[in-house]
């Protein structure tokens, strides 16, 4: 685990900044996939922390929330639009776009269905951080944002990883994971408003050029 911003930190897996778990003070943030419950508890081992929060409940960052919690007995927070695919058995699959290989995600990564302690919303404080309502990857995608020293955990909004060939770079999350693409850009433009010093994403290493961003999202089509 490494240390991107004070309070911050980002866990290590393999292949490198695949799939992103953090650590923000004391809340994990997103727990990767069913099978990542070895890597996670093994770095995060001797931490106390008192909630784990997800930026949407897909099964690449939901995979291992119930063990997660259960374990250590902490709450639960996500998006309050993403409350209902987190609680219900099947929920997950039914929130997102069909086909093969987010039926094939579902069936290997996807974890239990766990209750949600917190409905997130506009404004909410999480370890220090601004809850924002970003729609459109999921209906309940959040994202967090520390304005003090602008850090933003953004989740799925954008990647800076080519999912199709592992390369590094920003891309919109492909379509076939992405419930309502137009919305997703809309919350990728207000992201990028924000001129964050340093963009921590669900898929791919953290990025610390607000100019870079910004001109990748002045592209996007409507």
């Amino acid at each position: 685990m490494r240390e991107l911003a004070e309070g911050v930190w980002m866990l290590n897996g393999r292949p490198r900044n695949a799939i992103n778990v953090y650590v923000a003070r004391d809340v994990l943030i997103d727990a990767a996939t069913r099978q990542a419950e070895r890597r996670i508890f093994r770095q995060i081992a001797g931490r106390r922390l008192s909630a784990h929060a997800l930026t949407h409940a897909h099964p690449d960052h939901q995979g291992n929330s119930h063990v997660v919690c259960e374990r250590l007995g902490i709450p639960l927070w996500c998006g309050r639009a993403d409350v209902r695919a987190m609680e219900t058995p099947g929920g997950i699959g039914n929130s997102q776009v069909p086909s093969l290989v987010n039926r094939l995600q579902q069936r290997f990564w996807t974890g239990p269905p766990h209750p949600v302690s917190r409905s997130l919303a506009e404004g909410d404080e999480v370890a220090g951080f601004t809850v924002l309502e970003t729609p459109g990857h999921s209906p309940g995608h959040v994202a967090y944002w520390r304005e003090s020293d602008r850090v933003l955990i953004l989740g799925d909004v954008l990647n800076n990883v080519s999912l199709r060939t592992g390369r590094p770079g920003l891309h919109e999350p492909l379509d076939v994971f992405t419930a309502d693409p137009p919305r997703n850009r809309a919350s990728a433009r207000r992201l990028a408003e924000l001129r964050p010093q340093l963009t921590c994403f669900g898929h791919g290493p953290p990025l610390r050029d607000p100019g870079r961003l910004a001109e990748f999202v002045e592209h996007l089509p409507a």
